[in-house]
């Protein structure tokens, strides 16, 4: 995975407007990261990279879809195993999130 400076150049969302928020530093495989207040795990992720997750069977990389939690299309895992919807969580300090398939951290 490129490092974190090169990450916001190829991001997937680009923020227009509410940029005054409080930031909120996370982890994002394994790199520093920051969000803002208020953005949900999906809007963090993609505001550092272009795909949320790499799909454990076909290995194509996903972005979400519904953006409501119906598609199943946004599944994360934090480093703890626990696995949550990124479009309808809330970014949490100190969060640490791993978007590639589990035991998959050393490829790429």
């Amino acid at each position: 995975m490129n490092a974190p400076a090169n990450r916001s150049a190829r991001a997937q969302l680009q923020r227009l407007k509410e940029r005054n928020r409080p930031t909120v530093a996370f982890v994002l495989d394994g790199h520093p990261a920051e969000a803002l207040a208020g953005d949900t795990v999906l809007t963090a992720v993609l505001t550092q990279t272009r795909q949320l997750r790499i799909n454990e069977f076909s290995k194509q990389p996903r972005a979400g879809f519904c953006l409501m939690g119906a598609c199943q299309d946004c599944w994360v895992r934090l480093a703890d195993g626990k696995s949550l919807r990124a479009c309808q969580t809330m970014i949490e300090p100190g969060m640490h999130i791993c978007t590639q398939p589990a035991g998959s951290e050393g490829a790429a």
